[in-house]
């Protein structure tokens, strides 16, 4: 399990934006993955989508990881934001698109 959790760590390390959800950016698998990869892309944020569905190590590991338990969950350099109703909250109150801003993120 270890080295599932070190390569989540790498992951979140390496990318400014991640989102570990269900599918690909392109082609999500569920609705709320789906929420989440729409409000980037709206936003014109680059991330990295890891589609937890190819291993469950990967799917459990992020769970353990963040101690939450749902997928999708968004991390902005290094730091968990939450999954989607969090991330759907922030949107409509402004208040994604001011972190984005923070952290230089905003094209």
């Amino acid at each position: 399990m270890d080295e599932v959790k070190t390569k989540i760590k790498k992951m979140i390390d390496e990318n400014n934006v991640v989102l570990f959800m269900k599918g690909t950016p392109d082609s999500p698998q569920c609705g709320f993955s789906m929420a989440v990869t729409n409000i980037l892309k709206h936003l014109q944020i680059k991330f990295e989508g890891v589609n937890v569905l190819e291993s469950n190590e990967m799917r459990q590991g992020i769970k353990d990881y963040t101690d939450w338990p749902t997928i999708p969950q968004l991390y902005v350099k290094g730091e968990f934001i939450g999954g989607c109703d969090i991330v759907k909250e922030m949107f409509e109150k402004g208040d994604l698109k001011k972190l984005f801003e923070n952290k230089s993120l905003l094209s």
